[in-house]
């Protein structure tokens, strides 16, 4: 049984699939996220809340010598700062799905879930821990 599982966006034949019921912390990490990519006109930017509710927002990072993802930069900005465990994750970004290395550092730090998000906020993906 794995440890966490997955939940598709859209299926392009049925059309648009309903909109989870976002918990408004969940919400306020999408919003963060897409703040960030859109004041840094960047393809992906992401946030993360910590146990104690605090939240990090962060874009991806693309320099000659340093390339890391936009939640990389959250979830080291979030160990930083002293976070030893994470709530939620939040990717915007015009990606289809969440994989396995997009996700690796939140779930270092079991996160109980990570959104995939468009540009406009609509959820793509969600992946949840298994209780």
């Amino acid at each position: 049984m794995n440890a966490e599982q997955s939940v598709p966006g859209p299926d392009a034949e049925s059309g648009p699939a309903s909109e989870p019921v976002l918990d408004p912390e969940d919400a306020k990490i999408i919003t963060l996220a897409r703040s960030a990519r859109a004041r840094n006109r960047t393809p992906e930017g992401a946030a993360v809340r910590d146990a104690t509710g605090r939240t990090y927002a962060a874009v991806s990072v693309a320099l000659p010598s340093l390339k890391l993802s936009a939640l990389e930069v959250a979830v080291a900005m979030a160990v930083s700062s002293g976070a030893e465990r994470l709530e939620a994750a939040a990717i915007v970004s015009e990606a289809d799905g969440l994989t396995a290395s997009v996700v690796a550092a939140a779930l270092d730090l079991k996160a109980g879930a990570v959104f995939l998000a468009a540009p406009d906020g609509s959820v793509v993906a969600v992946q949840r821990r298994a209780s």
